[in-house]
Parts: structure tokens; C-alpha cells; sequence
């Protein structure tokens, strides 16, 4: 429960300075098309950050508990902000177009937590 809560807010603070660093230190070094590759990884890394904060409130005693599928979306969803916004990260920084047959995986690995989310909802009274 707190590992997830813990690593979503980091995830959200990482974001939040991210998004900032692409708006105001990176505003004359991004094409157009750069940057709206950037906003795509603030985007969804803040989405995930904030899915991976409610699986550590779901994963509390008094919802549905330290369940292992929950554990297991809260990984997913970690490892997607790592390969799908952090490839995107790289690709509009560096134009290394190879970078985007990574970005899928992280989709995956996103659909596969959200996936579980549902799965654990379901079996739960």
C-alpha cells in the first residue's frame, strides 16, 4: 500500500517538474512535433501516477487489502511511465525515431494494470 502511494506521488513530482522543464527550459530547443511528444509522456505519466496512487488506496485494509493482482497493476503501471513516457522523453529530446517501437511496451504494460484494476474489482465483494 505504501510502496504504491509513495511511487505515484513520485511519479507526480517528477511530472509536474518535467512538464515544467519541457514548457520554459526546452521552449527553444523543441520543434513543434517534439513537443507535443513531450506533453504525450507528461500526459500519461501523470495519469499512471495517479492510477498507481489509487491502487495504494484500494490495497488499503479497509477497501479491498494487500491484494497481489493490485501489487502487480501498481507494477505494470510503473514500468509503462518507464518505458512509454520515458522512451517519449528521449525520442523528443534526442530524434532517435527507434525509440518508438519501445513506447508499445510501456502501452501494454499500462492496458495490463488497468486490466488487473478491473480483474480485482470484479472478484472483490
Amino acid at each position: 500500500m505504501k510502496g504504491s502511494i509513495i511511487s505515484g506521488a513520485i511519479h507526480g513530482f517528477l511530472v509536474v517538474a518535467l512538464g515544467a522543464f519541457g514548457a520554459h527550459a526546452l521552449e527553444s530547443i523543441l520543434d513543434d512535433y517534439s513537443t507535443g511528444i513531450w506533453e504525450t509522456a507528461v500526459q500519461y505519466q501523470m495519469f499512471h501516477a495517479l492510477a498507481i496512487v489509487a491502487i495504494g488506496i484500494l490495497m488499503s485494509p479497509k477497501l479491498f487489502g494487500s491484494i497481489k493482482l493490485l501489487k502487480i497493476a501498481a507494477i505494470c503501471m510503473n514500468l509503462g511511465i518507464v518505458f512509454f513516457s520515458g522512451s517519449l522523453y528521449i525520442l523528443a529530446l534526442s530524434g532517435i525515431g527507434i525509440l518508438g517501437a519501445i513506447t508499445p511496451i510501456g502501452g501494454v504494460l499500462f492496458l495490463a494494470g488497468w486490466i488487473l484494476i478491473i480483474v480485482t474489482t470484479l472478484k472483490n465483494k
